[in-house]
């Protein structure tokens, strides 16, 4: 078969030939052209068949026509100059990298363009007063690259780059390295006469050091320590900021007091190595959003329709959230509706799946209730404002308490579970200690309460959980499942019931399985059909059509679609109907009903006989019945669906016995459901992929989407799984369990360094140099220990294919 040379993509159609080189179409040969004709063609050395068809809806963009709209999306807007940055998802490997940035050369009104990778955008600087913004916009569209503009653009965009943690890092990291270097000569207690001539000052000079270490980049410890005290909760702060005050009270006497150079190298190197497991837990995928809710798939403008004094309708495009009750609006061919209404003019054929799970478009008539989410399939609509965006049946689930929540508020984490245990310990050996001195040699009574309170800050056991935790963050990144924090691993863990979604999730989105029955169609029949559906823009006609792609083509004297119902066509020698079973039957003398009402099937009859139907089925992801039975060894399952229950036998086949199927579920049933499971004992992870789905993701104690595409829309979730990897969600859990058991591991670990230290601070015999060693070889030893450990034992379940 001939592939197109821009796009790669067969050439079923048509073939263009120009210079010895063959296209699918006219638009990836106008692309070819224009990097040809402006010398570029080094695009098509970068990798082979780059270029992606582009596929442009009439007056898609016309809303950036708008000024008001069009300001929203610019930066800079100043002297004849603009700023834009989009979102371009289709970018996708060095090619794209190299065509964006060379948009100058494309067009002499843009001026530059950078390329952000990681997030997929694109900055572009043009001149205004050649090229507008709906001009620059259509000409990325054109070249395969179009601009993804939703209702959350329409907002003020807030970077939200913390790097506080990075400046504390920093400080702590230059202090920590000149403590070290000053406290060396002391450590050996040589006698030397320039160093007892400024002993003083490298001790005054270490105090200094220490201030903006415990002031500046050691004071969250101490905000969270107060925090926890007044919720009376000893959670793992308390005894670090114990530690860290106890260090700095110490040191700072012994240097008053002249007797001894203090712990301010233990002090400084403490705070570093804490700091340095926050930052490394601290991994974030920039090009991924967690947090999005419906406008992010809302449209940022639609159009209106006003009346005119002659009683003829002009059209304006409006911002959607200006949008109020009784407004006309005009809904074009694949485009998604943004409010409830009443529809009043057009047939509507609404594609609801991202909102229900419904697999199947609607029909719609005139004076019938359409809802905000739906994208219609078919010709132009008028609608009738029933409520605005704000107030739609979709957007009310996002005024759910659950949304407000932190879902994490009422997580205990491992490290917090034993600080209550620790902390109590610690001051326990303290006092006890200290009390024994009193009686024995008061005058050691002193430095062996402090000195048990610095060599038992939890340094080591708190870094266990933010280096295990961060290197297996790391490795579920590598593996295609982008997790949203490293608290998220603890909660999977814990997780014992599974819920998923049907539709989108256990179901490819790109893939149907379509089977015949009935009488088996003629030769010229098929050819018949074949052109009838080429014609058709429903979705199940084009999926039909690309399975039947092999048979050729008539001539068609007529032809009709009636949207919602089905098609007729016409040759000279025969005609056929096309679509639903009512429709094609209507006029069929002898019928056998089929026996699958509740299933997607598009029924045929030829010169009014009817002939049998083609049943779609959803195609669901390869090695589903392994992967499932693999999950039902250890955890409760779930399916949760929108859609009917026409696949249910099906399914049952594929999941393990013992499944519960629930369907026709609501946005707000599955939320409630999730809710009931949770007043139940149960720990829930939730995975679905759309709209419909957002509450119970966000209800459930994890929830996970599943994309096909992760640059594309994600509903609020604690993680995004490429569906790619589906088969490996068994090996992703277990390697959560196992990173726990890490964690475990790493407390008894830093457990032996502790008693090793109160050893020496019990006896009255720990000194600086004993506590610099000890102090960041037990970090050094957990972090070492964390590492290797989730790369063999967490990693080897991952790679257990």
């Amino acid at each position: 078969m001939t592939s197109c040379f821009h796009c790669g993509d067969p050439c079923d159609e048509e073939i263009i030939s120009q210079l010895e080189k063959n296209f699918c179409c006219f638009g990836c040969k106008t692309v070819y052209d224009i990097l040809n004709d402006n010398d570029l063609g080094y695009y098509y050395e970068l990798e082979k068949s780059p270029g992606t068809s582009p596929k442009l809806t009439e007056a898609k963009f016309d809303f950036l026509d708008n000024p008001a709209i069009a300001k929203k999306l610019l930066e800079f807007d100043e002297g004849g100059t603009q700023v834009v940055s989009f979102l371009i998802p289709s970018i996708h490997c060095s090619s794209c990298i190299w065509v964006l940035e060379n948009l100058n050369k494309l067009h002499a009104a843009v001026l530059t363009s950078q390329v952000n990778f990681p997030e997929k955008t694109v900055r572009i600087t043009f001149s205004s007063e050649i090229l507008n913004l709906k001009q620059l916009v259509l000409s990325l569209a054109k070249l395969g690259y179009e601009p993804y503009i939703s209702l959350d653009d329409a907002q003020p965009k807030k970077r939200n780059h913390n790097k506080t943690l990075i400046y504390k890092l920093g400080v702590a990291g230059f202090a920590f390295g000149n403590v070290m270097f000053l406290s060396f000569p002391e450590y050996f207690e040589e006698t030397e006469f320039w160093l007892d001539q400024f002993k003083h000052l490298f001790r005054w000079l270490m105090f200094a050091f220490s201030l903006p270490v415990v002031f500046y980049s050691g004071q969250d410890y101490f905000i969270s320590a107060y925090k926890g005290l007044r919720s009376k909760i000893l959670n793992i702060d308390v005894p670090i900021a114990l530690g860290i005050s106890v260090l700095f009270m110490r040191s700072t006497i012994d240097i008053i007091l002249d007797t001894g150079s203090g712990f301010f190298d233990s002090l400084t190197g403490l705070v570093f190595f804490l700091l340095l497991g926050k930052f490394f837990q601290q991994k974030t995928y920039a090009y991924l959003s967690f947090e999005r809710d419906y406008k992010s798939y809302f449209p940022m403008a639609v159009t209106q329709l006003f009346r005119k004094t002659t009683g003829a309708y002009s059209e304006a495009q409006t911002e959607v959230h200006l949008i109020k009750k009784g407004d006309r609006l005009l809904i074009r061919n694949n485009e998604l509706i943004p409010v409830d209404a009443i529809l009043l003019k057009g047939d509507a054929l609404i594609d609801y799946s991202f909102v229900t799970g419904e697999a199947v478009p609607v029909s719609k008539l005139s004076g019938d209730k359409v809802y905000a989410g739906g994208k219609q399939q078919g010709g132009v609509l008028e609608i009738e404002v029933l409520k605005p965006v704000s107030q739609s049946y979709l957007t009310q689930l996002w005024s759910n308490e659950i949304f407000s929540k932190t879902k994490t508020s009422g997580f205990q984490t491992i490290t917090d579970g034993i600080s209550k245990q620790f902390t109590v310990a610690i001051v326990s050996i303290a006092f006890l200690a200290t009390l024994f001195w009193l009686s024995y040699d008061p005058s050691k009574a002193f430095n062996v309460f402090t000195a048990v309170l610095i060599v038992a800050c939890p340094c080591a056991i708190a870094l266990a959980a933010p280096f295990t935790l961060g290197n297996v963050l790391r490795l579920f990144g590598n593996k295609k499942w982008y997790v949203k924090e490293a608290s998220v691993i603890e909660q999977i863990a814990k997780v014992d019931t599974l819920v998923f979604d049907k539709t989108g999730t256990l179901t490819s989105t790109h893939q149907n399985s379509i089977i015949y029955e009935g009488v088996q169609l003629s030769e010229e029949e098929k050819k018949l059909l074949s052109t009838s559906l080429r014609n058709s823009n429903h979705p199940l006609s084009r999926s039909l059509y690309k399975d039947l792609k092999r048979n050729n083509s008539h001539t068609l004297d007529d032809y009709e679609e009636v949207v919602g119902k089905g098609i007729f066509a016409k040759t000279a020698q025969n005609h056929i109907k096309i679509g639903s079973y009512n429709f094609v039957t209507e006029i069929v003398s002898e019928l056998e009903i089929p026996n699958n009402k509740q299933q997607t099937a598009i029924h045929i009859s030829t010169n009014d006989s009817y002939k049998g139907c083609y049943i779609f089925n959803n195609e669901y992801r390869n090695g589903i019945e392994d992967t499932m039975q693999r999950l039902a060894q250890k955890y409760k399952l779930i399916v949760l669906s929108g859609d009917n229950d026409g696949e249910l036998e099906h399914l049952s086949q594929l999941m393990p016995q013992g499944t519960e199927f629930y369907f026709n579920q609501k946005p707000a049933h599955k939320l409630h459901f999730i809710k009931k499971l949770q007043e139940n004992g149960k720990t829930v992870l939730m995975m679905g992929d759309g709209l419909n789905d957002a509450g119970a993701l966000k209800q459930s104690d994890v929830g996970i989407a599943i994309s096909e595409d992760t640059n594309v829309f994600t509903p609020a979730c604690d993680g995004i799984l490429d569906a790619s990897v589906f088969t490996s969600i068994p090996n992703f859990l277990e390697a959560s369990k196992r990173g726990v058991q890490i964690i475990k591991w790493s407390f008894l670990f830093s457990l032996c360094y502790n008693l090793i230290g109160l050893a020496f601070a019990v006896t009255g015999h720990l000194k600086p140099v004993v506590a610099a060693i000890l102090m960041p070889l037990s970090s050094i030893s957990i972090v070492v220990f964390t590492t290797l450990m989730v790369r063999w034992y967490a990693g080897k379940s991952i790679n257990n294919e």
